[in-house]
C-alpha cells in the first residue's frame, strides 16, 4: 500500500512503528465542494506491531495551513478525546461558510504509545446556499434543424464559452459547475479534471448534482477562456416520445457554473453562468444518446474555441433558461472515469469493407480509433456483446438500441478520436468505411466506471472459481455509472432496485461502494410517493410503481449493507423514516391476516429445467408469489428490530418484534407442510423461511434435508433459483453445515451455474442463467443480479473474512475447509485497514498467514483436532487461546501479521 502523504509517527517510547494514515473528510481523500455542516472525519492506524489499539486522539482543523502548521486548530481543537473510534468522527468546530477550505490532521494515543501529528489533510466547502450560486442557468430551450425530437431523441451538444481577465496574483480558484444532463469543462483550452460523463444522474425534478474542481493551476495572468460542452445524459431523455406514460423527460441540456478567484491579496473576482456568454449548437458532436451512440463530424470542429482569442461572433447569445425543480447538492460520490484501457486482440474481414474487432472482454465503456481518410469519409463503429455463427454481430439482444459511432473524417492525416457522452457494453465491434485494413494497433478500449477503489483481492487453487469471480469484477464495475444500472448494452440501462438486493453486499468486498449506494439510497428516497410506495426504478426515469417486498425491499438490504461494512450510522438515521413509511403503506394496503398478499415477480428469471426446454423462450414472465411477499415483510420486520436498536427507537423495536412473531405464526400455518417443506417445495420457497429464521427450531433438519434433496437429486448437484432465491442460497448452504455442496453447485460446469457461463464463454455474468439460448428479448450477457451471495460467501465462508458486529471492528476468520480447494489468498481492505487470509492445506499440513488491521480483533477459527498441533512463528502479543469445538481452535488475537502452521497428528 502507498504511502503517500503519510507521515511516520515516532513514540516517546519506541515499541513499533506506527502511521496514521489516510485521513479522510467524509470517507474521501482532500474533498472539494462538500456541503455537509458536520463533515465526518476518519483515518487508519498502521502499525508492524501487534494488538495495537487506540485509546485517544485529537483532532485540529484550521482555516490555514499555517495556522494547522502551528498546531493552532482556530476552526475546532477536539482535545485530547479518551475513545477508540476512528471513523465517522463528526465534525464540531466554528460554523463552516460557503467556499470555506479547512486544513485538518490528527494525532492518536495508542497501546504502542503517543503519535506525532498526521500529514495535514484538506476539504473545502461548497456553495451552501441558493444565493451562493449565479442568477442564471444558460442554454438553448429548443431543437435546432439538424436535431431530431422524434423518438429516437437526436440531439446535438450545446458548446458554450466566456473570456475574462485575471488582474492580480492568483493564490487559489474553484470551479463549481452543474452541466445537465452531461458535461465536459475547458479553462484555456485544457480538460479541467479527469472524469467523464459528469455528473451522476438523479431525478432532476428532485435534486440535481454539482462538481468542484480545483482550477489553480488552469488560470493564467491576462486573459482567459472557459468552455463547456453539454451533452443530453438522462437529461433529454432518451426515447422520450416513445412511451410518454413511462418515461420521465426533464428538458433541453443546460448549465449553472461559478468560477471562484481568491487573489494573494485576500480579494475575489467571480466568473459566472451570465448573458455575456456565447454558445452554438453547431457543432462537431452532431448527436449522443447513450442507447444509440455518438455521431462527430470533424469538419465541424472550431479550433480554439475554448482559449482566448476565438471569433465567437457568429455563436449566438446564450439563453436564461429555466432551472430545473431539484434542489442542488454537492456530488459525494464518485465520478465516472476511463479506469482501465484493453487492445484489442483480433481483427478479421467481413464483407465488403467491414471488419469484426474483438476485445477478447466484454467490457463497458468505448472504443478510440487512429484512421487516415478523406475529408467527408464517414467511419461506422456497431457494437456488441457477441457473434453470430457466421461471424456477424449479434445485435437482437440491443432490442431497438442502435449501439452505432459515426466518425466524419477532416483528412488531415492520422486523425485520433473517441466519444464524449455515451458508453456502451461490448466485446466485438464492427467497422466500416475503411479505404484500407484496419490494424489492431489502431484502437483503445476505454473501459470506465465510478472512479472507486478496488478493496478485495480473490484468488484460490480452482482456475474456475478465480475466472468467475474476474468476471464478476468486470460486471460489478462495468454497471456503475453513478446509479447501479442492470445492463450496459441494450435500449435500458436502469437502476432496478431488485438487481441489487443481496448484491450489492457482495460488491461491497471487491469495490469502496458505501459512498456510490449511499448516494442511490437517496435516490430511492427521493423517488417515495407521499403515501410511502417505492417504485421498481431509482431514480425514477420510468414510472414503475408495482408495488412488491423484494424490488423496493432493496432500500433496506442496501441500508443493512453500509451499516455493516461500513459502521455507517449516518445511513441508517437518514433511511429509517422512508423505511419505515414504506413497511407501514405495504402493510396497510396488502396485508391480510399477517400474509403480504402483494408481489409482482416472484422468484425472478428461474433457470428452466433444461437448456433446451428454454431455447428461444422468453424470460420475461412473472409468477408473483405471496409466499415470497411475506417472507420478506418477516425479515425486514427483524432488520427494522436492528435498525431501531442502533438509533434509540426503542418503541419501534417492540412494535416490530410483535409484527414479526404475528406473520412467521401465519406464514408457518399457510405454507409449512407436515413432509418439511414449504409450499410446492421449490428449492427458494424452502431457503427463505429457513435462512431468515422463520423454520420452527424442531423442523429445520427436515426442512434442510429437503433443500439438500432437491439439490443433490432433483436438480443433480445444481441450483434452481431465480434472482430472489440466489441472493440467500450459499450462505444457507454454508450456515447448515454443507460447504462443500455450495462449493458443488459453485464449480458446476454444466447447465446452470456461473461455471456454465464461464464453459459457453462469458467474461461477465449473465442475466440468464440459459443466456446461450434464451429469447435475445430479455438476454444481456452483462447483469450482476444472478451473483447473489456468492462473492459474500467467497469472502465470509470461503476465505474467512467476516464483520463480528459492525465495520469488521471485530472480525470472524473461519475459512471452511473444502475438499478440492487447496489454497486460497484474499484481502479485503476495510475501513479500519487490510485483512489478509491466505491459506494452503495438504492432507497432514494447514498454513495460514493472515493479517489483522490495527485498533481490530479477530476471532480465529484453526481447523485442528488438539491445541498442541497448532503453532504460530512468533508466538507473541496477544494471542489467547478460547477452546477447542469441532475440530477448530479458536483462538483471539489483536491485530497484526500472524502465521499459523497446524501439523496433524
Amino acid at each position: 500500500m502507498s504511502l503517500i502523504g503519510i507521515l511516520l509517527l515516532s513514540f516517546q517510547k519506541m515499541v513499533a512503528q506506527v502511521l496514521v494514515q489516510n485521513p479522510r473528510c467524509e470517507m474521501l481523500t482532500n474533498p472539494l465542494g462538500i456541503d455537509a455542516v458536520q463533515p465526518r472525519l476518519s483515518w487508519e492506524i498502521g502499525s508492524s506491531a501487534r494488538s495495537v489499539s487506540q485509546k485517544a486522539y485529537q483532532i485540529l482543523v484550521a482555516s490555514s495551513s499555517e495556522q494547522l502548521a502551528r498546531n493552532e486548530g482556530d476552526l475546532w481543537n477536539s482535545e485530547k478525546v479518551n475513545s477508540s473510534a476512528t471513523v465517522h468522527i463528526k465534525y464540531g468546530g466554528e460554523k463552516l461558510a460557503s467556499r470555506m477550505r479547512c486544513f485538518w490532521k490528527v494525532k492518536t494515543w495508542t497501546s504502542a504509545g503517543e503519535s506525532e501529528w498526521s500529514a495535514p489533510q484538506l476539504w473545502t466547502m461548497g456553495l451552501l446556499y441558493y444565493k451562493d450560486w449565479p442568477k442564471g442557468w444558460i442554454g438553448f430551450d429548443q431543437a435546432f434543424p439538424w436535431d431530431n425530437m422524434k423518438t429516437d431523441s437526436r440531439l446535438s451538444a450545446r458548446y458554450f464559452r466566456k473570456e475574462f481577465q485575471t488582474t492580480k496574483a492568483i493564490s487559489y480558484a474553484t470551479a463549481s459547475v452543474i452541466g445537465l444532463g452531461l458535461y465536459e469543462l475547458y479553462i484555456n483550452g485544457k480538460k479541467v479534471g479527469e472524469d467523464v460523463l459528469a455528473p451522476s444522474p438523479t431525478d432532476y425534478t428532485k435534486n440535481v448534482k454539482y462538481n468542484t474542481y480545483d482550477v489553480t493551476s488552469y488560470l493564467q495572468n491576462g486573459k482567459n477562456a472557459v468552455g463547456t460542452v453539454l451533452g443530453n445524459g438522462r437529461f433529454f431523455a432518451m426515447r422520450q416520445n416513445e412511451k410518454p406514460y413511462k418515461i420521465k423527460t426533464f428538458g433541453f441540456p443546460k448549465m449553472l457554473m461559478n468560477i471562484n478567484i481568491v487573489y494573494s491579496d485576500g480579494s475575489t473576482a467571480n466568473i459566472d453562468t451570465d448573458g455575456s456568454w456565447k454558445g452554438t449548437a453547431d457543432g462537431p458532436i452532431r448527436t449522443n444518446n447513450e442507447y444509440d451512440g455518438e455521431e462527430y463530424d470533424a469538419t465541424k470542429e472550431a479550433m480554439g474555441w475554448n482559449k482566448v482569442g476565438f471569433d465567437d461572433s457568429k455563436w449566438l447569445k446564450a439563453e436564461f433558461v429555466q432551472e430545473p425543480t431539484g434542489r442542488i447538492e454537492a456530488q459525494m460520490n464518485e465520478n465516472i472515469r476511463v479506469m482501465n484501457t484493453l487492445k484489442p486482440v483480433s481483427i478479421k474481414k467481413l464483407s465488403g469493407d467491414r471488419y469484426i474487432l474483438d476485445m477478447g472482454q466484454n467490457m463497458v465503456g468505448w472504443l478510440q480509433i487512429k484512421v487516415k481518410a478523406s475529408k467527408g469519409k464517414q467511419i461506422k463503429l456497431r457494437f456488441a456483446e457477441s457473434l453470430q455463427a457466421n461471424g456477424e454481430l449479434f445485435t437482437a439482444n440491443l432490442r431497438n438500441a442502435k449501439c452505432t459511432d459515426l466518425y466524419t473524417a477532416k483528412g488531415e492525416g492520422t486523425e485520433t478520436w473517441e466519444p464524449t457522452f455515451v458508453y456502451r457494453g461490448f466485446r466485438y465491434v464492427e467497422l466500416s468505411g475503411y479505404a484500407y485494413q484496419p490494424s489492431t494497433g489502431d484502437f483503445i478500449g476505454k473501459m470506465i466506471y465510478d472512479n472507486i477503489k478496488t478493496v478485495g483481492t480473490f484468488e484460490t487453487s480452482d482456475a474456475l472459481t478465480n475466472q468467475i469471480f474476474k468476471n464478476a469484477w468486470w460486471g460489478i464495475a462495468g454497471n456503475y455509472k453513478g446509479i447501479p444500472i442492470d445492463c450496459p448494452q441494450r435500449n435500458e440501462r436502469m437502476p432496478w432496485l431488485g438487481d441489487r438486493g443481496a448484491v450489492a453486499y457482495s460488491e461491497s468486498f471487491v469495490f469502496d461502494n458505501g459512498r456510490f449506494y449511499a448516494k442511490w439510497l437517496q435516490d430511492i428516497r427521493n423517488s417515495q410517493k407521499e403515501d410511502g410506495a417505492i417504485p421498481d426504478v431509482a431514480p425514477a426515469f420510468w414510472r414503475y410503481y408495482s408495488d412488491n417486498m423484494t424490488w423496493p425491499g432493496a432500500m433496506l438490504l442496501v441500508t443493512e449493507m453500509l451499516y455493516k461494512q461500513t459502521g455507517d450510522l449516518q445511513a441508517v438515521q437518514d433511511n429509517y423514516p422512508a423505511m419505515k413509511k414504506w413497511l407501514s403503506y405495504m402493510q396497510d394496503r396488502y396485508m391480510k391476516d399477517y400474509i403480504l398478499t402483494k408481489d409482482s415477480y416472484g422468484d425472478w428469471c428461474m433457470p428452466p429445467i433444461t437448456i433446451e426446454f428454454g431455447r428461444g423462450k422468453s424470460a420475461d414472465k412473472k409468477y408473483p408469489s405471496e409466499l415470497i411477499s411475506t417472507a420478506y415483510y418477516y425479515h425486514f420486520t427483524q432488520l427494522m428490530m436492528q435498525f431501531a436498536k442502533a438509533i434509540g427507537r426503542e418503541d419501534d423495536v417492540a412494535a416490530y418484534q410483535q409484527l414479526g412473531d404475528q406473520i412467521k405464526t401465519a406464514f408457518n400455518q399457510k405454507y409449512y407442510n407436515d413432509k418439511g417443506y414449504y409450499a410446492s417445495n421449490a428449492l427458494t420457497d424452502n431457503i427463505i423461511p429457513l435462512y431468515f429464521g422463520m423454520v420452527p427450531k424442531d423442523s429445520v433438519k427436515q426442512v434442510f434435508s429437503n433443500i439438500t434433496y432437491t439439490i443433490e437429486v432433483t436438480n443433480k448437484e445444481h441450483l434452481s433459483n431465480g434472482l430472489v432465491g440466489i441472493q440467500w442460497l450459499m450462505r444457507c448452504l454454508n450456515d447448515n453445515g454443507r460447504p462443500d455442496l455450495a462449493y458443488t453447485i459453485a464449480t458446476q460446469k454444466t447447465y446452470p451455474g456461473w461455471g456454465y457461463m464461464v464453459e459457453n464463454g462469458a467474461t461477465t455474468i449473465w442475466e440468464l442463467w440459459n443466456g446461450n439460448t434464451a429469447d435475445p428479448k430479455m438476454n444481456s450477457q452483462n447483469h450482476v443480479m444472478m451473483l447473489g451471495d456468492l462473492l459474500i460467501w467467497y469472502y465470509e465462508n470461503v476465505a474467512g473474512i467476516k464483520s463480528d458486529g459492525e465495520a469488521f471492528r471485530k472480525i470472524i476468520m473461519k475459512p471452511e475447509m473444502i475438499n478440492g480447494l487447496d489454497k486460497v489468498n484474499a484481502s479485503y481492505k476495510s475501513i479500519y485497514g487490510l485483512i489478509k487470509s491466505d491459506y494452503t492445506k495438504t492432507v497432514s499440513q494447514f498454513k495460514w498467514n493472515i493479517t489483522v488491521p490495527p485498533n481490530t480483533t479477530a476471532t480465529l477459527y484453526i481447523p485442528a483436532n488438539k491445541r498442541n498441533e497448532v503453532s504460530e512463528s512468533r508466538n507473541i502479543g496477544d494471542i489467547k487461546f478460547v477452546k477447542m469445538d469441532n475440530g477448530k481452535a479458536i483462538y483471539e488475537v489483536g491485530s497484526g501479521d500472524y502465521s499459523f502452521v497446524v501439523e496433524k497428528k
